[in-house]
C-alpha cells in the first residue's frame, strides 16, 4: 500500500527524517554511513546528492522494507482493540524510511536515469512489488483497519476521519476483500504489471532515442534557426556522429521541429520515425507485447474487483465516476470539434497548393509547416520572431516566479549551497509574504539522453504538519538548452508547460495538511491537472507577460505590435491542438474498456488503434493522437490508466476558476489568498467538488467556456 501511493504517483508522496539505527546506517562494506538512511543535515532536510551514491539504492531499499515490515508487525502483534491512534495513524507512519528513499530513487529514474540508476531499478522494483503485495493482503493488519472504519470513523472529525477512509477504501480496492483464490491470483497480476510497466520504461526511452534522424549537410536543415542547427549539431556530437547533425526525436507524435523545416523528404523521415519508434519497425524496439499484456491483466484485474472493465473499476475514485460519463463529456466536444477540424485542413492544404500546385496532397508532416507559413502570412508572426524574447531563465524569474509572487505573495531565493543530481538543476528556497520559508523547489529545465520525454512536477518531500516536514518539490522540462555562453530560448508552448508544470507545483508547495498521504498533490486524477492549467493563464495577462517577454540581448519589453499579433496567434487553428488530445484520449479508454478476451494480439494492436479511433470519429491521418499506443507513457508507464480525459475534465474547471480571477481581479493577493486556502493548500483533505464550489460559488463546472478558450 506504501508503495503504491510512493511509486505510482512519481514520487508524490512524503520524504520523512526518521532516524535509524546506527547499524542499519552502515554500509556492509566499511564504516561510511549510507545517506539516505540518515537525517539530511541540509535546510529542509533536503536530499544531500553530494553524498549520495548509486550503490546506496539497493542498501536503502532493503532496509526501508525491513523497518515497514517491522512496524506492521507491531501494528497486528497489538494486543489492544484497534484505535485510530494503534492501527490507522501507526500504518500511516509504518513507511517513513521508505518513502524518503523513494522519493529521492524515482526521481532520478524518469529525469536522470544512469546505467548504474536502471540496474539498481531492476533490483528494486520485485522488491517493492513483493512489500506492496504482503501489506495490500494482509488479513490480519486489514481486520484492524477494517475494525477502526467500522466502529470509529463516524466519531472522528477533520483529517483523521479522511485518512480512514482513505485507507481503508485503498486496501478494498486494491483487493482486501477478495477471496483468498482471488487475491492470490491478484497478486500475480499487480506483480507481472510491475515487470511489465519496468520493461517499458526502459524500452520506450532507448526506442526515442533510436529514431534519431541522421543529417548529412547543414543544407538540409534550411529553414532552421543558427540556434536549432547548432543543437542539431550539439545532439549529433552526443549521440555518436553518425553524421555531423541529427534531429531527435521527442515524446509526442508531432515533432516541433516541422513547423520550420524546409525540406519535405526530412520532414517525412522525421515524422516516421516518431510514429514508428516503437511498433516494431525495428525489431529490436517493439512495446506492443508489452502493452497488450498490460492492458489484457488490467482488464482481469477490474473483473477481479467486480466491475465490467477496468475504466470502470479506475474511475470510479473519480469526479467523473464512470466510463459512461467520461465518454459523453468527450463525445460532446467531439461533435463539436470535428466539423471544424476538418475546415482547419482543407484551408491548409489551399494555402499549400498556392506555392506547390493543385496536386499537392497535404501529409500530417506537412501540417506543422504550411500552418506556421499561413500564420506568418495572416497574422505576420513566426516562432524564430518572438523566442528572443522567451529567455528561459526571464520566463522562470521574471515570469512564472514573478506571477506567483503578485497574486500568493510568494518570494524566490536561489541556494547554490543545496546540492544537485545533475549541474542543469536550480534550487530556490520559496517564502511567505512575512518572509518565513515555506518550501524549496528544485528547477531541470534541459533535456538529455537519461531523462525520459516530457514534463512533470513531483516532490523529494511531500509537506505533513504531523511530521513537520516542510514540501520540497521540483518541475522537470525537455527543453534544449543553448550551447555553451548562448541564451536558451524557447517557444511559446514551453513558456506554457513551465507555468503549468509550477502550477503542480505550487499545490505542492502551498500544502497545508497534517497527513502526509492527505497532502499536496493527492487529489482525484481528475482534479490534479486543474491548478496547473489554471496557472497557464497567468502566462498571457498583460502584466506579467511583459515582465518577462524582453528581448535576451537589449532588455527591451516585447513591442506592442508585435506582442498583439503573438497573442492573436495563440488559438490560431486551434483544432489540431484539440483533436489530437481527444484521439490520444479515446485510444486511452477505449484500450480500458475493453475485457480480457477483446484484448487484442500484439499484431493486432494496431489495427485495433484504427478501428479504436473510426468508432468515435477520430480516425484523420492529419491529425493524429498526441500519443499513439506504442509510446502512450502516460497509460502504460504512468498513472493515468484510463486518466488521461483528466487534462480535458480539467481544463473546464480551469476555465471556470481563470473566469473568476479574472472578474474579481486576475492579479488580486485576496483572490490568490482565497485559492491559496479553499483549494491548493487542502490537499485531499475535502471532496474536490466541493472545494471547486466554495471557490467559485458554482454547483458545478461550466463547459460552455470550454470551447470558446480553445479559440473554438
Amino acid at each position: 500500500m506504501n508503495f503504491n501511493k510512493t511509486f505510482l504517483t512519481l514520487g508524490l508522496a512524503a520524504t520523512l527524517l526518521q532516524m535509524p539505527t546506527s547499524s542499519v546506517a552502515q554500509n556492509a562494506g566499511g564504516n561510511r554511513q549510507n545517506p539516505l538512511l540518515v537525517k539530511s543535515s541540509l535546510p529542509f532536510g533536503a536530499p544531500d546528492f553530494s553524498k549520495i551514491q548509486e550503490s546506496d539504492y539497493l542498501p536503502a531499499f532493503e532496509a526501508g522494507i525491513k523497518e515497514q515490515r517491522a512496524n506492521i508487525q507491531k501494528i497486528i502483534s497489538n494486543k489492544k482493540k484497534p484505535t485510530f491512534q494503534n492501527t490507522i495513524l501507526a500504518y500511516e507512519n509504518s513507511g517513513m524510511l521508505l518513502d524518503r528513499v523513494s522519493n529521492v530513487f524515482f526521481g532520478l529514474t524518469s529525469a536522470h536515469k544512469t546505467p548504474g540508476i536502471a540496474e539498481a531499478q531492476k533490483k528494486v522494483m520485485p522488491l517493492l512489488t513483493d512489500l506492496d503485495n504482503e501489506i495490500s493482503f494482509n488479513q490480519k493488519l486489514f481486520e484492524r483497519i477494517k475494525y477502526v472504519y467500522d466502529h470509529e470513523y463516524n466519531k472522528l472529525k477533520g483529517e483523521d476521519k479522511q485518512l480512514t477512509e482513505v485507507i481503508y477504501k485503498g486496501f478494498v480496492r486494491s483487493g482486501a476483500l477478495l477471496s483468498p483464490e482471488k487475491m492470490e491470483r491478484m497478486k500475480q497480476i499487480n506483480t507481472r504489471i510491475s515487470d511489465l510497466q519496468e520493461q517499458f520504461g526502459n524500452l520506450l526511452p532507448a526506442a526515442t532515442n533510436n529514431s534519431v534522424v541522421w543529417v548529412n549537410s547543414k543544407e538540409e536543415l534550411a529553414g532552421l534557426s543558427d540556434a536549432d542547427i547548432a543543437q542539431c549539431k550539439k545532439d549529433a556530437e552526443s549521440l555518436g556522429n553518425k553524421a555531423p547533425y541529427c534531429i531527435v526525436i521527442v515524446n509526442t507524435t508531432q515533432q516541433a521541429i516541422l513547423t520550420n523545416l524546409q525540406n519535405r523528404e526530412l520532414r517525412r523521415k522525421v515524422y516516421m520515425a516518431s510514429i514508428h519508434r516503437a511498433d516494431g519497425t525495428d525489431p529490436m524496439f517493439n512495446t506492443f507485447p508489452i502493452v497488450t499484456e498490460i492492458a489484457k491483466l488490467r482488464a482481469e484485474k477490474g473483473q477481479l474487483m467486480g466491475y465490467s472493465t477496468y475504466a470502470d473499476y479506475s474511475l470510479e475514485k473519480t469526479m467523473a465516476k464512470t466510463a459512461k460519463n467520461v465518454n459523453n463529456f468527450l463525445q460532446s466536444l467531439i461533435k463539436e470539434y470535428a466539423p471544424k477540424a476538418d475546415a482547419e485542413t482543407r484551408e491548409i492544404e489551399a494555402y499549400a497548393q498556392k506555392s506547390e500546385g493543385k496536386d499537392f496532397k497535404l501529409q500530417p508532416y506537412d501540417r506543422f509547416y504550411y500552418s506556421a507559413k499561413m500564420k506568418k502570412e495572416m497574422l505576420n508572426i513566426s516562432d524564430d520572431e518572438i523566442k528572443p524574447y522567451f529567455n528561459v531563465d526571464s520566463v522562470q524569474i521574471n515570469g512564472v516566479f514573478y506571477a506567483a509572487h503578485r497574486v500568493y505573495g510568494l518570494n524566490f531565493k536561489q541556494r547554490k549551497d543545496i546540492p544537485t543530481y545533475h549541474p542543469d538543476m536550480k534550487v530556490f528556497e520559496v517564502s511567505d509574504k512575512s518572509g518565513k520559508p515555506i518550501a524549496l523547489f528544485y528547477s531541470d529545465y534541459f533535456r538529455r539522453p537519461t531523462k525520459r520525454g516530457g514534463a512533470w512536477m513531483s516532490a523529494f518531500a511531500k509537506q505533513s504538519d504531523k511530521w513537520g516536514q516542510l514540501p520540497i518539490i521540483y518541475n522537470v522540462c525537455n527543453n534544449a538548452k543553448a550551447p555553451e555562453g548562448q541564451p536558451t530560448l524557447i517557444t511559446w508552448d514551453e513558456v506554457c508547460t513551465m507555468f503549468h508544470e509550477f502550477g503542480h507545483a505550487l499545490h505542492g508547495m502551498l500544502s497545508k495538511c497534517g497527513y502526509n498521504t492527505l497532502s499536496g498533490t493527492a487529489v482525484a486524477r481528475d482534479f490534479v491537472e486543474m491548478p496547473s492549467q489554471f496557472n497557464e493563464s497567468f502566462a498571457s495577462i498583460p502584466e506579467i507577460f511583459d515582465h518577462y517577454a524582453r528581448h535576451t540581448e537589449t532588455g527591451a519589453a516585447m513591442p506592442a505590435d508585435l506582442k498583439e499579433r503573438m497573442l492573436k496567434s495563440i488559438n490560431f487553428q486551434p483544432a489540431y491542438a484539440l483533436g489530437e488530445n481527444l484521439a490520444a484520449t479515446c485510444l486511452d479508454l477505449a484500450w480500458h474498456e475493453l475485457t480480457p478476451d477483446e484484448i487484442p494480439s500484439p499484431y493486432m494492436a494496431s489495427a485495433f488503434e484504427k478501428e479504436a479511433l473510426n468508432n468515435v470519429g477520430l480516425l484523420n491521418s492529419q491529425i493524429p493522437p498526441r500519443y499513439s499506443t506504442t509510446y502512450f507513457n502516460h497509460v502504460w508507464g504512468g498513472g493515468y490508466a484510463a486518466g488521461y480525459y483528466s487534462y480535458l475534465w480539467t481544463e473546464v474547471l480551469a476555465v471556470n476558476v481563470a473566469d473568476y480571477f479574472a472578474k474579481h481581479g486576475a492579479l488580486d493577493p485576496a483572490i490568490g489568498q482565497a485559492f491559496r486556502d479553499k483549494v491548493l493548500s487542502r490537499g485531499n483533505t475535502k471532496d474536490q467538488m466541493e472545494m471547486f464550489t466554495d471557490f467559485t460559488g458554482m454547483k458545478e463546472p461550466d463547459a460552455s467556456g470550454f470551447l470558446k478558450a480553445r479559440g473554438l
